[in-house]
């Protein structure tokens, strides 16, 4: 089974990270993409449940609302069994346990992300144990990065987390932003308020 890793805190995951996983899947011909929320993300600020956004188990469960059955898609609460703050590093090293991949798992980086990747835990060591696919997220300009690395010939969805976030605090219509059964456990959960 070929493999491809994306991680990040998913608050909420949007139809933005669904394409971009297919298109992945897609163009890399990939068995599975399989999501891995953070349960504290180690290079921002984790969500604060007690300020109206989502715990860990509630955006662990919009992910299983999001891929449901969808074919070539999995989630793994890796992290969040784990708890803390997660390394990339590690979370690696377990799911190519877990799965037992064939050849080196793929890690999916989002462009917003390569500046500041030569300050992840271990980034060498991350480069030799998967193979790093470079996303598309603010331009389709591909940036120069000293990893190894293949950019994806993604869409631009310019969709995101935190804009879903600041609509729905400001009663905005998301209903085509995010998958249906996502949006229904939000408005069920009042989350994001």
């Amino acid at each position: 089974m070929t493999l491809a890793v994306i991680g990040g805190t998913f608050d909420p995951v949007h139809l933005g990270h669904l394409i971009l996983a297919e298109e992945i899947r897609a163009e890399f011909s990939l068995d599975r993409v399989l999501f891995v929320p953070a349960f504290a993300p180690a290079h921002k600020s984790a969500p604060d449940p007690a300020a109206g956004g989502a715990s860990p188990a509630d955006r662990l469960r919009m992910l299983e609302c999001a891929i449901g059955s969808v074919a070539g898609f999995a989630v793994d609460d890796c992290e969040i069994r784990r708890g803390g703050v997660s390394y990339t590093i590690d979370t690696l090293g377990e799911l190519i346990r877990s799965y037992a991949p064939e050849g080196k798992p793929a890690l999916v980086i989002g462009d917003d992300l390569i500046e500041g990747f030569p300050l992840w835990r271990k980034p060498e060591a991350i480069a030799a144990t998967a193979d790093l696919i470079l996303a598309h997220r603010s331009s389709a300009e591909e940036r120069p990065f000293p990893y190894p690395h293949v950019w994806a010939h993604n869409l631009l969805i310019p969709v995101s987390s935190s804009l879903i976030r600041s609509r729905i605090r400001r009663g905005l219509p998301v209903r085509f932003l995010l998958p249906e059964g996502v949006r229904q456990f939000i408005e069920a959960r009042g989350l994001y308020r």
